[in-house]
């Protein structure tokens, strides 16, 4: 299952599991004041096994939890700052293009290039 941090777009999880993937985001979780190493901690004990964020210091502060939890992996959505549906028709077209493929252990920046 994918966990979505609290600055990606929340209507994202539909095209998720549109897509066949299990998403929820941090807030339906009540994980919105986490910080970003205890969320990383908080959803790899909950068995999720990805994280997608927009927030490109969440790498660094997530690192050391990255390698007590090989199994998890973080994905830095690397789409410009738009609006709600304007990300989401972005995000859908880079998805086309390339879908997410995280790897376990580390941090993946997507969409590629």
């Amino acid at each position: 299952m994918w966990l979505l941090d609290v600055n990606v777009p929340r209507k994202l999880t539909a095209f998720l599991r549109e897509s066949g993937i299990a998403a929820a985001t941090a807030e339906s979780r009540g994980w919105n004041h986490l910080t970003n190493g205890e969320l990383v901690e908080a959803a790899a004990t909950a068995r999720f096994t990805c994280i997608l964020t927009r927030d490109r210091q969440f790498g660094e502060s997530a690192a050391r939890v990255l390698r007590r939890s090989p199994q998890f992996s973080v994905v830095l959505i690397t789409i410009p700052q738009l609006r709600g549906p304007e990300f989401l028709n972005e995000f859908r077209r880079a998805w086309q293009r390339d879908p997410i493929r995280p790897l376990a252990g580390t941090l993946v920046c997507w969409p590629p290039g």
